[in-house]
């Protein structure tokens, strides 16, 4: 099979449309729909009963991150209104976390609307509510350096400071004050009060996302009991997933196209799971999950080659896998690997970047199958799914648009 970055993007188009697209989700959240892939064929069910689809002592595994509300609108002295949208923290901060817990001023990466209009000086964030809340909180923003790179056309990037009073309030409590759940761009709608609880999963813990790992959306503590019931257990990583998720791919062929990196964030003990559960089968939910995972078989790959290789040496970049491959280690001595250089480095948790691109040609190391959602025409998204299924993922998608089935964030999904 040719390289990955040969791949033409426009063979992984199809039309779909406006009407298809759910622009809200179900009342019930496991009342979506699920299309089951397997051996060839097609089959239908929902995911209130998706624990009669998979295999008993099986490991699904979650990304438990959560949706920050990242959309702030600002004020100028002339009164007029600057929106900005936070991407991820300057370089300075070893991670997401490290920057959400800043206290009464951190630095940002941020998409800026309407940045010609703000010539100079500090912006004040702008409220029109009757918070008493957003009423107690002075929040300013101020520009710092122009950044290149940015690709939603009509904003520009820039490094941001934020400071704020009452100073002790962490970056994280003060977004959760002032800010408004980013919602995908092709919802086409400005956020409601119901989906600050809908576009985030039952499970999230840890802030940093700008956009929910929509496949989780689905699951309630209800499935989640038909899971323990059938011996199927969870786990849970961390991919905080970045505005380039939606990134739309420009170039004709994938070697041209930059993938975006994230912060992934796995403990010692998530680890573990996974090295038991190797035999008895790792069940992606969510394609942030399935890069997680794929991202760790190759961080141990490293630690294998260079022993000594230091936590800044771990990231994943797009092509790796694909390149450099002089010998194929098991995911379990992969695995092992890494958890031996945490022990050495006295890390409990791996924290780096990933940047991996999953794509037809690309060979699995941990997952078996995955749950995910129907994704957007010519993205990365579908070419990670073409990867496990083939030329298959067109009768897949086919048969979803022939027969009711919704797309995208708050639509249904599929088992493959």
């Amino acid at each position: 099979m040719k390289h990955p970055s040969l791949l033409h993007i426009a063979d992984f188009n199809y039309e779909l449309p406006e009407h298809k697209i759910a622009r809200y989700p179900l009342e019930q959240r496991d009342q979506s729909k699920l299309l089951i892939w397997e051996s060839g064929s097609i089959r239908e069910n929902t995911y209130a009963n998706i624990a009669n689809e998979l295999p008993s002592e099986s490991l699904l595994v979650f990304n438990n991150t959560k949706v920050v509300e990242a959309r702030l609108l600002f004020q100028k002295p002339t009164g007029g209104l600057i929106e900005l949208f936070c991407l991820e923290p300057a370089d300075q901060y070893e991670d997401i976390t490290t920057a959400m817990l800043q206290r009464g001023s951190v630095q940002w990466k941020c998409l800026v609307g309407g940045a010609k209009k703000w010539k100079e000086g500090a912006l004040e964030f702008s409220d029109s509510s009757n918070s008493p809340e957003k009423k107690l909180l002075k929040f300013f923003a101020k520009k710092i350096a122009a950044l290149p790179d940015c690709f939603l056309i009509e904003f520009d990037c820039f490094l941001i400071e934020f400071s704020w009073e009452p100073a002790e309030l962490s970056f994280a409590e003060v977004l959760h004050i002032a800010g408004d759940i980013p919602l995908p761009p092709y919802l086409n709608r400005a956020t409601e009060a119901s989906d600050k609880e809908r576009y985030q999963t039952i499970y999230a813990k840890h802030d940093g996302s700008v956009a929910a790992p929509t496949a989780g959306l689905h699951f309630t503590e209800t499935v989640f009991s038909k899971l323990s019931e059938k011996n199927i257990r969870k786990a849970y990583v961390t991919l905080h997933v970045g505005a380039g998720t939606f990134k739309p791919v420009k170039a004709e062929q994938m070697k041209d196209h930059e993938m975006h990196a994230e912060f992934i964030d796995v403990s010692s003990e998530t680890i573990e799971q996974l090295i038991a559960y190797l035999d008895k089968g790792i069940i992606a939910v969510g394609t942030t999950s399935l890069r997680t995972l794929e991202s760790l078989y190759w961080i141990g790959v490293k630690t294998i080659r260079n022993p000594l290789v230091t936590a800044a040496g771990l990231q994943v970049t797009q092509w790796e896998p694909y390149e450099n491959i002089p010998k194929a280690y098991t995911a379990t001595e992969s695995l092992q690997s890494l958890l031996e250089w945490m022990q050495k480095n006295n890390a409990t948790r791996i924290i780096t970047k990933t940047q991996i691109i999953i794509a037809p040609g690309y060979e699995f190391k941990i997952i078996r199958a995955l749950i995910t959602n129907f994704h957007q025409p010519q993205s990365t998204l579908l070419l990670l799914v073409s990867a496990i299924v083939g030329e298959n993922w067109k009768k897949i998608y086919q048969y979803a648009l022939a027969n009711e089935y919704r797309f995208l964030s708050y639509g249904d999904g599929s088992l493959q």
